[in-house]
């Protein structure tokens, strides 16, 4: 019987959708603002109406075909969804500037991207003849089995493919994923929030933030009678999000949802992040690793070393449920040995069933108000 139940956030508690938006914007900016690699076949702007921002992203995803790619492959933190689009267009960038300047490519792509480098290709591809070409990103994607982080080194094989150039750059552990990582931070947070979070203000100012346009998945009040319910019948109810801190406690506790959840079992990408600063040779350790979902099994008083230390899978995995809503979330209650429930109200929505019943997952619920019925 379960003792402890630990929820992803996005995609179980609350809609991705304004995460994906705040992804392709991101993506958007990095390819088209002067203050990145400045291509001027489109005009970048910081606060989008609405209209664009739903252009940008049908653009940017390929009416969100990339998305459902690279979650079924295993990737499920948007900052690594930045970092791969941006970086395989970057590739094709350079891969056309290479044409005629194949030493100056040759330099950038063994050395770490970062803002002077992407300034150097900007410098680069003035007068260069380039237009993206958002489809091709799953076409060449699927040429590779690469699954979950391994997609982020597969960057590698392509830009070795599309350049000749042999490369090692392309990694979570890069330069370039931490500048993808800040400016999406930017585009969610906004110009009020983001110093909170980067420690610093906004590079490109003007972004309004998404977090106070939260859409929960369910009516809160709906949601916090089942999680009444839970803690009602004696479970510890834990939290294992791709979310910063600041963007998994506010809009919790604004719905009113927060409270049900045991304080030291709430673990966000803030404490993966912190945890790859101090042990770097493990990184990464987001999603699906399961680093989140062992610390909020374990609480967060725990040491790290001996959460890296604890053999997997574990003998007590009847005791514990993961309720999440992408193959991330599965692969991670895998390799911890314990129950998942998939909830169907991810990006997929219902097409997700098939992809579950396939993988054999424990249990598939339409929403998480089904866990009361399974338990």
């Amino acid at each position: 019987m379960f003792r402890t139940i630990l929820f992803d956030v996005d995609g179980v508690l609350l809609s991705e959708e304004r995460y994906f938006d705040a992804s392709a914007l991101t993506v958007w900016e990095m390819l088209y603002s002067q203050n990145y690699t400045g291509l001027t076949t489109e005009t970048f702007e910081p606060a989008p109406e609405e209209a664009i921002i739903r252009r940008v992203r049908a653009e940017v995803f390929d009416n969100d075909n990339v998305l459902n790619f690279v979650k079924t492959r295993g990737i499920n933190a948007n900052w690594d969804m930045v970092y791969l689009t941006y970086s395989y267009h970057l590739i094709a960038l350079l891969a056309k500037i290479a044409e005629t300047n194949p030493t100056a490519v040759k330099e950038i792509l063994t050395a770490q991207i970062n803002r002077d480098a992407i300034n150097r290709i900007r410098e680069l591809a003035a007068g260069v003849a380039f237009e993206i070409d958002y489809v091709a990103f799953v076409t060449d994607f699927e040429k590779s089995t690469a699954e979950k982080q391994e997609l982020l080194l597969y960057l590698n094989d392509i830009a070795h493919e599309k350049t000749g150039v042999t490369t090692d750059i392309f990694s979570r552990n890069s330069e370039l994923w931490d500048l993808c990582q800040e400016t999406f931070q930017e585009w969610y947070l906004g110009d009020r929030l983001i110093a909170d979070s980067i420690g610093r203000e906004a590079f490109q100012k003007g972004k309004k933030g998404f977090l106070d346009d939260e859409i929960p998945i369910v009516e809160p009040a709906q949601m916090a009678e089942v999680l009444a319910e839970l803690k009602k019948r004696g479970y510890t109810l834990g939290i294992g999000t791709g979310r910063p801190r600041i963007e998994t406690v506010e809009p919790l506790k604004a719905m009113g949802l927060l409270q049900y959840f045991d304080e030291n079992r709430v673990v966000t990408a803030s404490d993966v992040l912190d945890a790859e600063k101090r042990y770097p040779e493990r990184a990464p350790l987001a999603k699906p690793q399961p680093y989140c979902y062992i610390k909020g099994m374990l609480g967060m008083e725990c040491d790290d070393a001996d959460c890296f230390a604890l053999a997997l899978p574990i003998e007590n995995g009847d005791e514990v449920l993961v309720v999440g809503d992408s193959v991330a979330d599965y692969m991670a209650a895998q390799s911890i040995g314990c129950k998942f429930a998939a909830t169907l109200t991810g990006l997929s929505g219902q097409e997700a069933r098939a992809k579950f019943e396939e993988l054999k997952a424990d249990y598939i619920l339409d929403d998480m108000r089904g866990i009361l019925t399974i338990l």
